[in-house]
């Protein structure tokens, strides 16, 4: 079943986030992920939203996105992700129609 996996950001310290994203796609391209999106001015449509930055991407499954966040590469360049930004993250079931 498909997965997403949505961070919302808060930066920190920009440049140790730059760092991350510079080396982000090497990692990802790696297992079978897909950058939906990617937005740092989202609009927000109701209530409050705090963070800089919302990201979207798919995994076949949990496996695939497990395999990539507890991965060497990801594990690595992550020390600046989290240096760089506060992040809340969520992994969320896709729909199965008639399920």
């Amino acid at each position: 079943m498909t997965v997403y996996a949505i961070a919302q950001l808060k930066m920190t310290d920009r440049a140790a986030y730059d760092r991350y994203q510079a080396r982000f796609f090497e990692v990802f391209k790696q297992f079978n992920g897909r950058l939906l999106a990617a937005d740092e001015q989202p609009s927000v449509l109701e209530g409050a939203w705090p963070f800089d930055k919302l990201v979207m991407m798919s995994f076949p499954d949990e496996a695939a996105f497990l395999a990539f966040s507890n991965s060497p590469g990801y594990e690595e360049i992550s020390r600046d992700r989290k240096a760089g930004a506060q992040a809340t993250v969520l992994l969320v079931k896709g729909f199965v129609p008639g399920a």
